[in-house]
């Protein structure tokens, strides 16, 4: 009988209200205290094994070993993803689906949303000019919200951009373990989910008709291998999945504007932009702050991995912000230095804030490549096309919320147009820049 090495415990029997309390640091701390990258505890009451690390993100992410299939705490399914979603599945189910997904990003139409979200950020600018302070966090939920909606098919009354957007948000604020946040994302869900099983119905019934490449018409007309249409709520689900995740880039977008104001050297480079540095700066972005902080699976069939034994169906979570910042990865991985990303050739397994692994076959987020460009693009017309000013507030950002923004939402004021502006504008708007 082989013997296998035993996996440390942790202190407690039950460590949920620890990771709530502790937030983004829970996992590092442990790992820290015990001296190892993986542990042992219980989270909602179930055993789990924590693991962190490039070597560790590369056997979470192999699909003959891991499963989504009833991994997923419930929470996380009635507020964020919904029931029956792609984010649950795995085998060849998942790998048909996910390639519903990325039909919808090809570099043609990633490049429509980056011009999309320009347009809706050009018109906000325009509007900033004229007010006398700007909640950066709160613009850019809504600039997010349009563009998307646009992007997807999905039609958005100017009358209901705030109750939309607010709802997108709730869903995406639920996850942090708060019950009142919880309740908040739930209710949100709920009217969301009604609000585009309508417009799958509409498509159906020809009263909407968007475009063919966009994911209203493609989740409501989508068929399954055996040929059965999604029934209707299954199509609205995976519709709000191909879209709404977008407004999360708005707590990176606000966490980079406060790197931008606390590294000044970064705003001069962007407005240079150089070698791309404003790809390399939304990366950077990504990796430094946080904003998930771990993944969960289901072990498919007992194995054996460095000497540990990974029982079936054990649930095993992956430290995300802990292998972001690995050091076995990362040189001065606390640091903040865009650079690190010029002519990168690390591992997928390394960088992981959107999942790691494969886009096309494992459980790397389809929409990753949205995510980046719309960023770089942002970051870029920021520097480039306005001057304003940051006085006096609480920049920081607390390691216990999940997730997390600055606590003053990033106020601006004396926003004014740079006097290149259009000339600026017109150039962002050519071409794509691929993740690389």
């Amino acid at each position: 009988m082989t013997k296998h090495k035993p996996i440390i415990r942790a202190e407690r029997f039950d460590n949920t209200m620890a990771l709530i309390n502790e937030g983004f640091q829970f996992f590092p701390n442990q790992r820290k205290e015990l001296g190892t990258d993986i542990f042992e505890t219980r989270l909602i009451g179930k055993k789990a094994i924590c693991i962190a690390g490039e070597e560790a993100s590369e056997i979470f992410y192999d699909t003959d070993k891991f499963m989504r299939e009833g991994a997923m705490p419930k929470p996380l399914k009635m507020s964020l993803f919904g029931d029956g979603s792609l984010h649950g599945m795995d085998g060849e189910a998942h790998r048909h689906r996910k390639r519903t997904f990325l039909s919808m990003f090809t570099p043609d139409r990633v490049t429509e949303l980056k011009q999309m979200a320009l347009r809706y950020l050009d018109a906000k600018a325009s509007e900033w000019e004229k007010r006398d302070q700007v909640v950066l966090f709160d613009e850019m939920q809504e600039v997010l919200a349009m563009a998307g909606c646009e992007w997807a098919g999905v039609p958005l009354e100017k009358d209901e951009v705030q109750q939309r957007t607010k709802e997108m948000i709730d869903m995406i604020d639920s996850f942090g373990g708060s019950l009142t946040r919880f309740r908040e994302g739930k209710k949100a869900r709920d009217s969301h989910q009604a609000w585009l099983e309508g417009i799958i119905k509409d498509v159906r019934k020809g009263r909407l008709n968007p475009k063919p490449n966009t994911a209203a018409y493609i989740m409501a007309h989508h068929t399954e291998p055996n040929g059965k249409r999604w029934d209707v709520k299954t199509a609205a689900v995976e519709l709000s999945n191909s879209f709404r995740p977008l407004l999360a880039t708005a707590y990176f977008l606000t966490l980079g504007a406060v790197a931008m104001h606390e590294h000044p050297d970064t705003r001069k480079n962007l407005k240079e932009d150089t070698g791309q540095y404003s790809h390399w700066f939304a990366q950077e972005t990504r990796r430094f702050y946080p904003f998930v902080p771990a993944m969960i699976a289901k072990v498919k069939e007992s194995f054996t991995w460095k000497g540990y034994e990974f029982k079936k169906n054990t649930r095993v979570v992956l430290d995300l912000f802990g292998t972001n910042r690995h050091p076995d990865s990362w040189e001065y991985p606390d640091a903040f230095i865009p650079e690190r990303f010029n002519n990168w050739q690390g591992s997928p397994f390394a960088f992981v804030p959107q999942g790691g692994g494969d886009h096309h076959t494992g459980h790397r987020c389809a929409g990753e490549w949205l995510t980046v460009i719309v960023m770089s693009s942002f970051f870029e017309f920021f520097a480039k096309n306005i001057e304003y000013d940051v006085p006096e507030q609480d920049l920081s950002f607390s390691m216990e919320r999940m997730p997390t923004y600055p606590k003053s939402r990033f106020i601006m004021t004396n926003v004014r147009k740079t006097a290149d502006y259009e000339e600026n504008l017109n150039e962002m708007n050519q071409g794509f820049s691929a993740v690389r």
